[in-house]
């Protein structure tokens, strides 16, 4: 069959929808990757190639030879507080590495088909740019479907990672986290020791609780499941939790707050028993959500979720990946502890 001329309007998609088949699989048949395709596919899509005039350096094959220094970074956390932290990490590691970012937005409902729909839409547009790589950011730390089309190009995930371990993913050190904030209140000579969790089953809870039994542990004191208790992740969440443990006959002398919001709430319970921070209780928090944990009075002792670092460690590692290099599938990024008055 003779071959059409060469068309620059021609995508990938059209040539997955000529040859019945995904884009992913035409891209990993124009790279030459073993996916376990037929060979009768590869040819149905190598004649759909050649048919429609594709040409092949306007998709993913393109980055096996061509260096266009662009990054794309999906996020879903524009509009959030920690938002320009990422972005910044991820812009002067990348700025260092002589690459540049291109950033796309998506809604944080990413598990309902409309979401799913939605990053492929915003990935597609990306891949149009041929950038190189290939960063996906998430709000809140949690597992994620990625989508196929992510497949294309080297990808990591920042703030989550995927249930299958498909993919590096760069998440918070949440554990590491929780026994810095017990640590510290246990050092203040604290030794009955609230912690407001999340009611959510959600990687931060547990990683946070964990911490928080661990540094008992190594401090010789008790765990007791009574001084721990959940509520949504928000102040009003925070204040019926520490009311409840307030309310004890034997109550806490310090607390450690699952986020920075519900330490806000945790201080309204207090101050409205007429007891004094630190003074009668001793509180530290998790995030550090600026626009809450400086400007409480008094400001906040909390731990740093690691924003920036984990959006430099993510542009590290992909360029690493598109260096052909080995990554680790996990890593973690340590939170460190912000002294305030609090404590």
């Amino acid at each position: 069959m003779m071959a059409s001329k060469v068309r620059s309007d021609v995508t990938m998609a059209d040539v997955a929808a000529a040859a019945g088949v995904s884009r992913t699989t035409v891209s990993f048949v124009l790279n030459k990757r073993q996916a376990g395709i037929p060979e009768e596919t590869r040819t149905r899509v190598l004649e759909a190639v050649s048919t429609l005039g594709y040409r092949p350096n306007a998709g993913a094959r393109a980055l096996a030879s061509q260096r266009s220094d662009w990054i794309g970074l999906l996020t879903e956390i524009v509009t959030a507080p920690f938002a320009v932290n990422v972005i910044k990490g991820a812009k002067d590691r990348a700025w260092a590495d002589h690459k540049y970012l291109l950033i796309a937005s998506t809604d944080d409902n990413v598990t309902d088909a409309a979401g799913l729909a939605d990053q492929t839409v915003q990935i597609e547009k990306l891949l149009e740019q041929r950038i190189e790589g290939l960063l996906l950011a998430a709000t809140w730390h949690r597992a994620i479907t990625v989508p196929d089309v992510a497949r294309e190009v080297p990808t990591v995930l920042v703030n989550c990672f995927d249930a299958a371990g498909e993919f590096p993913s760069i998440v918070p050190d949440e554990v590491g986290g929780g026994v810095v904030a017990t640590q510290r209140l246990v050092a203040a000579g604290h030794t009955r020791i609230g912690f407001i969790t999340f009611e959510d089953d959600i990687p931060a809870g547990q990683g946070r609780l964990r911490g928080y039994t661990r540094a008992l542990e190594a401090a010789g004191l008790p765990f007791e499941p009574t001084l721990v208790t959940g509520g949504d992740a928000t102040a009003l969440g925070g204040y019926d939790a520490a009311n409840r443990l307030l309310d004890r006959a034997e109550r806490p002398t310090a607390l450690f707050c699952g986020n920075d919001r519900m330490a806000m709430g945790a201080y309204d319970a207090i101050k409205e028993r007429g007891l004094s921070i630190p003074g009668d209780l001793a509180v530290t928090g998790f995030d550090n959500q600026e626009l809450v944990s400086a400007y409480l009075r008094p400001a906040l002792t909390t731990v740093a979720l690691p924003f920036e670092e984990m959006g430099a460690a993510g542009v590290a590692t992909l360029t690493a990946l598109i260096q052909g290099e080995e990554v680790p599938s996990l890593q973690t990024v340590s939170c460190s502890l912000l002294e305030r008055s609090s404590v």
